[in-house]
């Protein structure tokens, strides 16, 4: 066997994802990816196209032009059911706190995109799973009520579990809540647009994110009600392939459009120049 080559024996071994900082694997492909590059490419895999998750701060600063005003930020959960639990969910909260950096799962605010002033609110996966309590709801009731005193389009970015078991029925309300804001934001003509991201499930499905004028869902995007595996026990049935999928959605007539990251500013400026359009008399 001929010796191996001095180039070759001066290659570190490649690092493993789980314990190197620096290297990702991505849940697709299980190609390990340099973190720096997926930054670089608003993390979506180079290899597959798999979109990562992104949190809020990272998909305000992707989507607004750069003036991102924020509403209600002070705005945080208290404990009102005393719930009980192994951890108690004040030290939840904290911990959440921590990791994502964000003091709910919900931010909004006031900003132009594509120089189109519109009312922005992004859910964070990070905290809590998204999921939709009494804060969240309040803000989101907030941003579209302040879209409609200054009549500019409302933009949810939607990435949630569901409701927040820890509020029990406080968090089911936010349901009725936010449905009753959109309704009234309709009701004044102003239009309301809704991004479905991975993952968009239970209560926020139910409610704000299929009730828009214009549903666009991102690439890969695992959208539905109940969990696969929930519904898959239930009714006993093989699920089609591609099941809750974002581009199963599209094909069955559920989302407008599926638009990939990279591409979404755009789609959405046009998509707000379309609805703000002034029709000549």
């Amino acid at each position: 066997m001929a010796p191996t080559p001095n180039w070759l024996r001066r290659r570190a071994p490649k690092p493993e994802a789980s314990s190197d900082p620096l290297w990702v694997v991505c849940p697709e492909c299980n190609e390990r990816v340099y973190k720096k590059d997926l930054a670089e490419r608003l993390f979506v895999c180079p290899k597959c196209g798999h979109h990562f998750r992104l949190g809020s701060l990272d998909r305000v600063a992707l989507l607004a032009d750069g003036d991102f005003h924020e509403i209600g930020a002070n705005l945080v959960t208290g404990d009102p059911l005393q719930w009980v639990d192994r951890i108690p969910y004040p030290q939840k909260t904290s911990q959440d706190r921590s990791k994502s950096g964000m003091l709910e799962s919900i931010v909004v605010g006031t900003c132009r995109i594509g120089g189109i002033d519109v009312g922005l609110g992004v859910m964070d996966f990070a905290f809590r799973g998204g999921t939709m309590g009494s804060v969240v709801g309040e803000k989101i009731a907030m941003l579209l009520e302040e879209c409609g005193r200054r009549k500019v389009p409302a933009v949810l970015v939607c990435a949630s579990g569901g409701a927040r078991m820890e509020e029990g029925v406080i968090a089911l309300m936010q349901m009725a809540k936010t449905s009753l804001a959109v309704q009234r934001l309709g009701a004044l003509g102003v239009p309301f647009v809704t991004v479905l991201t991975d993952p968009t499930t239970g209560g926020v499905s139910a409610s704000f994110g299929f009730q828009a004028d214009v549903i666009i869902a991102e690439t890969g995007a695992a959208i539905g009600f109940a969990g696969r595996r929930v519904i898959d026990q239930t009714i006993r049935q093989k699920l089609p392939d591609g099941f809750q999928s974002a581009e199963f959605l599209l094909e069955h007539g559920q989302v407008d459009m599926v638009v990939r990251r990279t591409e979404l500013k755009g789609c959405l400026t046009n998509v707000l120049r379309l609805l703000t359009m002034k029709v000549p008399a």
